[in-house]
């Protein structure tokens, strides 16, 4: 496969991962009527973790070349623990009232957070991919359901999410070359799933996992087993900043599937910002094919 393919893949990989996200920012409303917080967390993460146990398993019997322990486990606990700031800060927020429109949109502003906090780690990014996360930001913003969005502390809560992501973006930039990408995933997926158990006050109530048995089969087995599991592969390829350029067309999504399950309407600046949304992206692709087709150019 040639390195212009390659990237198309990943990013193609990355963009689907998005998409289910957006959705998933209504399923969390929905979720959080009925459960609290780190039970939520516990719960999808513990099944996304779960299901690829046995993919991991077989996987390991039949490849030649396994992934060190060390470095899965390295890399797997230490995006488990930013995933878990992120999850617990991002459902807390919700819960206070960030619509789901409006948390994908504050999310998203991790497309900043990741370069910015890339330069504390020496990484280097190309100013088209800056130019890129500040394009794809406004567009983020023109998607909010609220143009002059306010900060609520759910708003707040959600801000300090998006950091948690970038923060966790960086790490699974930094260990998912080096490692198998489902090994990479389960173990962040167990280590998040376990530290939110031990959070949780309470056991959730039958009627309550009830309640919420719609919300939380999409947030577990796809939401987390194949979304994340699709971020970790596209960013074998995908340089940090890069990847948080396409990830960040969640906040895309989460206006569209808002639109759609939960009734929230698109107004002319949301279409509008549709369209920042997708010039950056487009913009950090353009300087990553180039990277990819002159392998001496840094970005």
């Amino acid at each position: 496969m040639t390195p212009r393919l390659e990237a198309f893949r990943a990013d193609g990989w990355m963009l689907l991962a998005s998409a289910l996200w957006g959705a998933a920012f209504v399923a969390q409303s929905h979720a959080a009527a009925h459960l609290d917080a780190a039970s939520i967390v516990a719960i999808r993460f513990l099944a996304g973790g779960l299901l690829l146990v046995p993919v991991v398993i077989v996987r390991r019997k039949s490849v030649r070349q396994r992934s060190p322990i060390g470095v899965v486990m390295r890399g797997g606990i230490g995006a488990g623990v930013a995933m878990l700031i992120a999850a617990i800060l991002q459902q807390c927020g919700i819960e206070q009232g960030c619509t789901a429109s409006a948390a994908g949109f504050i999310t998203g502003l991790y497309v900043l957070f990741v370069p910015i906090l890339g330069l504390i780690g020496g990484m280097r990014t190309h100013l088209s991919v800056w130019s890129g996360a500040v394009v794809a930001a406004i567009g983020l913003y023109l998607l909010s359901v609220a143009p002059t969005l306010s900060m609520s502390p759910g708003d707040s809560l959600v801000l300090l999410c998006a950091v948690a992501w970038a923060i966790h973006v960086l790490v699974i930039g930094r260990f998912s070359p080096r490692c198998d990408a489902i090994e990479l995933a389960a173990t962040q997926f167990l280590t998040t799933g376990f530290l939110a158990l031990l959070m949780m006050d309470r056991v959730p109530s039958p009627e309550a996992i009830q309640a919420a048995m719609w919300p939380m089969l999409y947030l577990g087995p796809v939401a987390v087993s194949i979304a994340f599991t699709l971020q970790v592969v596209g960013q074998r390829v995908a340089p940090p900043a890069h990847a948080a350029v396409i990830l960040s067309m969640e906040g895309l999504f989460a206006a569209v599937f808002g639109a759609i399950l939960a009734g929230e309407r698109l107004g002319a600046g949301q279409y509008v910002g549709c369209g920042f949304m997708l010039a950056g992206a487009l913009l950090a692709q353009w300087t990553e094919l180039r990277r990819r087709s002159n392998p001496g150019e840094t970005c």
